[in-house]
Order: C-alpha cells, then sequence, then structure tokens
C-alpha cells in the first residue's frame, strides 16, 4: 500500500464501518510494526522514493505492506495514457513516497491539479521535498488526510473533470489481522449480508482495499472520471459486481492481469483495475486481459441476472442449462482435527497425524480421499482413513463408549485437541462432533470434485471393500443410487457441454474456484437431454426408481430426493 499510517478511528457513513471499527486497534499495531520493522527505501532516478526489497517478509505477507516500484508506476500510467485517459486533475488518495503519484505527473501534462493524500508525517515531507524540483510543483499538492477521516466530496469537490484517481491500496484481509494474537482479535465481518453457515465458516472475510475502493468509487459516480488501481485480482471482480448490482454510471472497465510475484515478491493474484466513469452510462461487461497491455485479445467479465461471470459469451451461450439442482450436492465430513480424527494404515493397526499408533475398532473408520487426492487422481490404494463419530449432525455420541469402547478410550485420550477447534459450529454440540454428515455420506457410489485445485474432473467413486468411501469438506459429491448411475453422471459432468458451462463462471484465481453453489446451478437433467441421454439418466436416477429397485437400493435412492 502507498499510505503507512492508518486512524485511530472509523467513522465513513456507508455500510461497512459497524463491521469494520471493532478491529480497528490491532490494525493500527499491523501497520506501525511493519513499518519500524520491515522498511527499506532509496532514492532513484526523477527523485522518487522506491522501498527495495531482498525478500518478501513475514510482515509484508500478513499485511499488505506493498510499495509501488517505479518501474511498474510508469508501466501503469503509459497503459492509462493508451487507454485514452486524459485527466484535468489527479488525485492519489494514499499517496505514501509517491511512485505513483509522480509517475502520473509525468505522464499526463494535461493535469491542472493533483493531489497527494497521506497521513505520516514523514512521507508528506519527503513527497513535498521531492516536488519542489518536480516540472509540475505549481500544479501539484501534499495534504495531510487518512482515508477513512477525510472529507472526500470536499477534497474532489476543488478537483476538475475529467479526474484520474490513481493509487495501490492495502493487501491485507480482515481475517489476516486476527494474526496479531491480540486479545482484542478482529471480528468477523459479514457487510456482505452473507447468512448462516457461510457467515460462521469466514466466507464474510473480505479485503481493506475493498472496502476502500466501493468508497471511492461510490464518490465518483456520477463524474467524468477514471479510477485505476492495483489489488487483488479478487478485489476488482468484487468491487465491479458492487458496482454494477449498485447501478453505477460506468462506460467501460478494464482489468489488466500484473505480475505480483516479479513486482512485490506476493504469491498473490494481482491486477491493475481501470474503471472508467460517465454520466448516464451503464455498461456492465469488463474486458479482461493477461498483462499489462492491450495488445492480448481479452475475455469479457460480465454481469448477469445478478451474478457475476468470468466469461460472459461462454456463459450466454450455455446459461440454457441453468435450472433447478436435480441431485443435492454435498460437502465432505467437517471435522478440523486431522491428527486425531485421520489415520493411516500401519500394518493391522493405524497410525494418527501425532505419529502414534492407534489401536482401535474398525467400526466407525472409513477409507477416505482428501481433495488433493481427488484433484491429483489418487483414488486408488489410498491408505487413508477418517473416523467419521456421527451419521447425522447433532446425533448423540455416548453410543460410541459402548460398541466401540477403544475408540471411545483414544477420542477421550484427544478430547483436548478436539475441544480446541476453533469453529463455532462445535459450540454445544455432543463430544467428538463432526459435521458435513449424513446419509449421503455412506452412499456406496458417489460422484466427487475437489474444490479447491485448478481441475475441472469428477470422479466416480466405488465402496473400498464393504465401505463407503468418505470425502474431507474441501470435496463436493452427488451420492448415487449404482454404479450405473455413477457412471452416467460421471460421463455428464465430464462433457465438453459441462466443461463450458462451468468455465464460464469459474473464476480459477479464488482460494476456493469451485463451489457448490455453482455445482448446484447446473440442472443435471436438462444437460442429459442435451447429450441425449435423457431416458438412460430418468431410468438410472429418476424418483421413480425408488418404486422399482430393492430394500438397499431404495435407503440409497432416497438419498437423492430428501422429503
Amino acid at each position: 500500500m502507498e499510505s503507512s499510517t492508518w486512524p485511530c478511528q472509523l467513522s465513513i457513513r456507508t455500510a461497512f464501518p459497524k463491521t469494520v471499527r471493532p478491529w480497528y486497534p490491532n490494525l493500527k499495531k499491523a501497520i506501525a510494526l511493519r513499518f519500524t520493522l520491515h522498511r527499506q527505501t532509496s532514492v532513484v532516478s526523477g527523485g522518487i522514493m522506491v522501498r527495495t526489497m531482498a525478500k518478501k517478509s513475514k510482515s509484508t505477507a500478513e499485511f499488505g505492506d506493498f510499495q509501488t516500484p517505479t518501474e511498474l508506476a510508469r508501466e501503469v500510467c503509459r497503459l492509462l495514457a493508451a487507454l485514452r485517459v486524459k485527466p484535468a486533475s489527479l488525485l492519489e488518495p494514499t499517496c505514501g513516497i509517491g511512485g505513483l503519484f509522480f509517475a502520473g505527473l509525468d505522464q499526463f501534462p494535461s493535469i491542472q491539479h493533483a493531489v497527494g493524500a497521506e497521513l505520516n508525517a514523514n512521507y508528506i515531507e519527503h513527497v513535498r521535498t521531492t516536488l519542489t524540483q518536480h516540472p509540475a510543483a505549481a500544479r501539484a499538492t501534499v495534504i495531510e488526510a487518512d482515508f477513512f477521516r477525510a472529507d472526500w466530496d470536499s477534497i474532489l469537490a476543488d478537483l476538475s473533470d475529467p479526474m484520474l484517481v490513481l493509487g495501490n491500496l492495502p493487501w491485507v484481509t480482515n481475517a489476516e489481522l486476527s494474526m496479531l494474537g491480540s486479545g482484542n482479535v478482529p471480528i468477523k465481518s459479514n457487510f456482505q449480508q452473507r447468512g448462516g453457515f457461510d457467515a460462521l465458516t469466514g466466507k464474510a472475510n473480505f479485503d481493506i482495499s475493498e472496502w476502500m475502493l466501493i468508497r471511492l468509487m461510490e464518490i465518483l459516480n456520477g463524474r467524468q472520471a477514471a479510477l485505476a488501481m492495483l489489488c487483488k485480482s479478487a478485489v476488482a471482480r468484487k468491487v465491479l459486481s458492487h458496482g454494477w448490482k449498485q447501478g453505477v454510471e460506468l462506460e467501460r472497465a478494464e482489468i489488466f492481469a500484473i505480475d505480483a510475484s516479479r513486482h512485490f515478491a506476493a504469491a498473490v493474484d494481482a491486477a491493475l483495475l481501470v474503471m472508467h466513469f460517465r454520466p448516464g452510462a451503464h455498461d456492465q461487461t469488463a474486458r479482461v486481459y493477461p498483462r499489462l497491455s492491450t495488445s492480448d485479445p481479452p475475455t469479457f467479465l460480465g454481469f448477469d441476472a445478478g451474478r457475476l461471470f468470468a466469461d460472459l459469451e461462454a456463459y450466454r451461450a450455455t446459461k440454457h442449462l441453468n435450472g433447478e439442482e436435480t441431485i443435492p450436492w454435498r460437502s465432505g465430513v467437517k471435522h478440523d482435527c486431522s491428527k486425531v480424527m485421520e489415520l493411516r494404515r500401519d500394518g493391522e493397526r493405524f497410525r494418527n497425524g501425532l505419529g502414534n499408533v492407534v489401536e482401535i475398532e474398525e467400526t466407525y473408520v472409513y477409507p477416505m480421499l482428501k481433495s488433493s487426492d481427488l484433484a491429483n487422481g489418487r483414488i486408488v490404494n489410498n491408505d487413508r482413513w477418517m473416523i467419521v463419530t456421527q451419521a447425522a449432525v447433532g446425533q448423540a455420541t455416548d453410543e460410541i463408549r459402548v460398541i466401540a469402547p477403544k475408540t471411545w478410550a483414544y477420542l477421550t485420550d484427544h478430547a483436548s485437541l478436539l475441544e480446541k477447534r476453533k469453529s463455532s459450529i462445535y459450540r454445544g454440540k455432543p463430544p467428538f462432533s463432526v459435521f458435513g454428515v449424513g446419509e449421503y455420506t455412506f452412499a456406496p457410489w458417489k460422484v466427487a470434485i475437489s474444490g479447491f485445485y485448478k481441475r475441472l474432473h469428477f470422479t466416480m467413486l466405488s465402496p473400498a471393500g464393504d465401505r463407503p468411501v468418505v470425502l474431507d469438506d474441501t470435496s463436493y459429491f452427488l451420492p448415487c443410487p449404482s454404479a450405473e448411475a455413477a457412471q452416467l453422471l460421471t460421463t455428464l459432468l465430464n462433457s465438453p457441454v459441462a466443461t463450458n458451462y462451468f468455465n464460464a463462471q469459474i473464476f480459477w484465481d479464488s482460494k476456493r474456484p469451485i463451489t457448490a453453489e455453482l455445482l448446484r446451478r447446473l440442472d443435471l437433467r436438462k444437460l442429459a437431454q442435451e447429450l441425449g441421454m435423457g431416458i438412460p439418466f430418468d431410468q438410472l436416477l429418476g424418483k421413480s426408481i425408488i418404486k422399482r429397485a430393492g430394500p438397499r437400493a431404495v435407503a440409497t435412492a432416497r438419498l437423492l430426493f430428501p422429503e
């Protein structure tokens, strides 16, 4: 980020502050700590100070301290000029040591008034000193202001259109702030209004730059302006999605991928987000380029029916496959204690993740596959096993003591580790509880896919001996009533038609690119009909199979159509 110092209190009147304010003290400590311990600067040609780092520090990785290198700042501004950006005024809201600020002044002689905002007194002094030697000194001002308390409406009122707002905001999330280990840890933010299980398990996590970019977007809406910000690729998409949902007046937008490893020594997918504002405009697409250049053919990120799509043209060609969830997609078992609950074979016994030999009954032990096993095709001769303590969420676990006393003793011996599980979903539940478990968990045949890995491939799973294979909670699967049904579903889901449908909607740089929400959008019956497999689909997977099947198949078939 460009700015080094943050306010002691947040007070912007938007939808965000109530969720942000409680964790501010940790943010302040983090910023102060990293700039004290990990800042190394040098003056280079042109009077611009840039930060140099031999390698990325732990503080940088955790708290988003990424000053913009001079080379990148100039490349960004050259690209903006190529996009026909010709500003009459310039604002950098967190100008820091001034890399982008000076690059903008150098690139755009059309600028009549430039403002760099910064809170750190040392940075302000440095930029002002450097500015006295710059040809644009008479047209530029550096002011003391923190982002969260500044009166941006008044600041921008003095800047003429067309305006350019340029910058590099902090690359840090509210969840990462909890790494400080303070008693005053950040609460999970839910400004996206997620509910239920999603909010509890952290899907409401957000980037600070997302908060700041939305604020800037709101201010620029209705003006003739361009906003160009370096940020995480995921943040760029979220900000565009928010703007399109709110009807922000955008003439066009672009996303240019940047090499964050090269420029910032950061292992993150990053981009330059460019948004062109014009009163009355309502374009809801963005051209996406693989680098900081328009010479490559773009794909078109787009917004349709309230959702964001990675390739809008491909989605429109396959959107007729949208429909109801024919068969419920399920996630694997969530236990959050792999050292205790996951085992490996060691002769006739098991060995746990602590390296200890485990002697327990096999009553509650099932062969398992992890998400990485699915992604890498390791489904045969796998020696992983999982202890599954319940057949349904919330089921009493007392029976384990009677049915499998060795298993109960093992779990009791490791109760302290299980009790340390942080997720609130375990509170008030029976001892040794797990989640993501039900009849479907024990279906003998499944069609599964990894949610984490960048591989769109569905795998058919058969029983291992007389036991069904269970999956970890980063995997998704369809329970199947028969091997024939599983084979049919595997064929359908790995077809080119299904692949095109999913690829149009998957953002592969996401932490979990494949989600249950995505999988549930595809109407499997429509897909089967398009591929000429509608009749076998209904024969093998239609509700009528419950009436025609034998007792065991009936029990499994009901997993597909819960009451």
